[in-house]
């Protein structure tokens, strides 16, 4: 009967071993047990995750472990099958919550899901394009509750998505009848912020503000953290200083004399710290690796900037109507510009190379790190491959779900990447905000610029440290950090 027993066949080669000193062959099998009882530990960590299969057959053979092959192998294989049923337990859980509008007055529609109240809660940004579905909305929950596992607060992740067309002037009215709708589960147990094509500041606030909310994320704050009144009226307080805060610290505005916020910039921020993180974990030189990047909208220019201020050198950018390549690298002064200079969230720069155009050339421009920080599901395998043939060594996701796979977490081509290089997933890279959010809602805090920046890269400092001192190998961090994240939900 298949998965009716564990057996364990131990190849009788083995204790036939040839060796020329009895001490290598003492040493051979202490190496052999110590990995064996690892084996062991692995299955019984299998066995944990799957709790409704009761009947399992394991046949150390057909996983690998003979004399031409190595115990490394049967590891590896045990892992990437928990993994497999920690992701497909994850994804497989429906929402607690879906929550479905129709616009009365355009064809506008919206969704928000939230897949859990872990902790009471459930927290997630609001975005808006042409062609969203509910399925997207629902990825991202599930990104959130991960991304939340790092970030914290412990709460349930969530995402509300509207099916429109950013660019229609009738946005501001669409926005606005959609938050009335929402507003009573915003007053109640869901916090939100600005995402795809929604802006924080001169959006989610306002409209919220005018109907009552103190702000948005309220709902987190009463029940998540179940404050008293004047607790409560402190962290929300901490929340409409520190998200609109204008950046002051030259060292992380672009243009002091700018009113550039916290908000406009700590998620491109999280994602530029990812990649000095990783060079420092192993040793490496950032200095004057080459860097590309897919979006020039906050984050992907928040981003671009601060690795250009770290000494990394921009090769490209591709945006969504065109984009810039030079092979020695744009100077600090000119990426600034870039960013100071957007139409919206938009590169506009002389000789702006078109669509078709710096979609031919940038993948083979050559470049050791990529920053995929456009929409979700956009980045393609033989994109990877372009890249990683020209010397790509580590990707930081500043977009939600990048990868052009029909999974939320690790598809064909996810796997495929970080079977690559090292790829810094968008549930660590990208968890600025939700980290901004975390520490302001710490009791009496300090709300500067150092103090809100460091916070966050400490915080992705130390998810990369704890997936780093079980994975010290440079492919599959993503594989790993997600065995991390998704073991402490499931």
């Amino acid at each position: 009967m298949k998965d009716s027993l564990i057996v364990f066949r131990l190849d009788q080669n083995y204790n036939k071993l040839s060796v020329k000193s009895k001490y290598l062959s003492i040493l051979l099998k202490i190496i052999f047990h110590l990995r064996f009882v690892h084996l062991l530990l692995l299955i019984v960590g299998r066995l944990k995750a799957a709790p409704e299969s009761n009947l399992w057959a394991f046949d150390l053979f057909a996983v690998g472990l003979h004399p031409n092959k190595t115990m490394e192998n049967s590891i590896n294989t045990l892992s990437k099958q928990h993994l497999k049923e920690l992701i497909r337990r994850f994804e497989e859980k429906r929402p607690e919550i879906v929550f479905e509008w129709k616009d009365p007055v355009t064809e506008a529609e919206g969704w928000i899901v939230i897949n859990s109240l872990r902790g009471g809660s459930a927290g997630g940004g609001t975005r808006m394009r042409k062609g969203l579905d509910k399925r997207e909305v629902e990825s991202l929950a599930k990104t959130m509750e991960v991304k939340f596992s790092v970030s914290g607060p412990p709460i349930g992740g969530a995402k509300s998505g509207i099916n429109f067309d950013p660019a229609d002037p009738r946005k501001k009215g669409v926005l606005e009848r959609w938050f009335v709708a929402v507003m009573p589960i915003l007053k109640g147990y869901y916090g939100t912020g600005g995402d795809l094509n929604v802006d924080e500041i001169h959006e989610v606030i306002p409209i919220t503000a005018k109907l009552g909310l103190r702000h948005p994320q309220e709902g987190t704050v009463v029940a998540h953290f179940h404050a008293t009144e004047e607790k409560k009226a402190r962290i929300i307080s901490q929340l409409q200083q520190g998200v609109k805060k204008i950046i002051e610290d030259a060292h992380y505005s672009p243009d002091t004399g700018q009113a550039i916020t916290v908000a406009d910039m700590i998620t491109g921020f999280g994602v530029a710290e990812a990649v000095g993180h990783h060079y420092r974990l192993h040793s490496e030189n950032l200095q004057d690796k080459r860097a590309i990047i897919q979006g020039w909208g906050n984050v992907g220019a928040a981003a671009g900037y601060y690795l250009s201020q770290m000494g990394v050198k921009i090769v490209g950018i591709i945006d969504r109507h065109g984009g810039v390549i030079n092979k020695d690298g744009f100077s600090f002064e000119e990426v600034r510009d870039f960013y100071l200079k957007r139409k919206g969230n938009q590169l506009d720069a002389m000789h702006l190379l078109s669509l078709e155009q710096i979609n031919r050339d940038i993948w083979h421009c050559g470049a050791e790190i990529f920053v995929p920080a456009a929409a979700s599901r956009l980045v393609h395998e033989n994109e990877i491959q372009m890249l990683v043939d020209n010397g790509l060594e580590v990707v930081s996701c500043g977009a939600n779900v990048p990868f052009a796979d029909k999974e939320i977490f690790y598809g064909p081509t996810a796997a495929f990447a970080d079977s690559k290089v090292t790829v810094i997933p968008d549930f660590i890279a990208n968890c600025g905000m939700a980290r901004v959010f975390r520490y302001l809602m710490n009791d009496e805090v300090k709300i500067s610029d150092k103090a809100i920046f460091n916070d966050v890269s400490s915080c992705i400092e130390e998810a990369m440290v704890e997936v780093h001192s079980n994975h010290s190998e440079k492919t599959g961090f993503t594989a790993a950090a997600l065995e991390w994240s998704i073991g402490k939900l499931v």
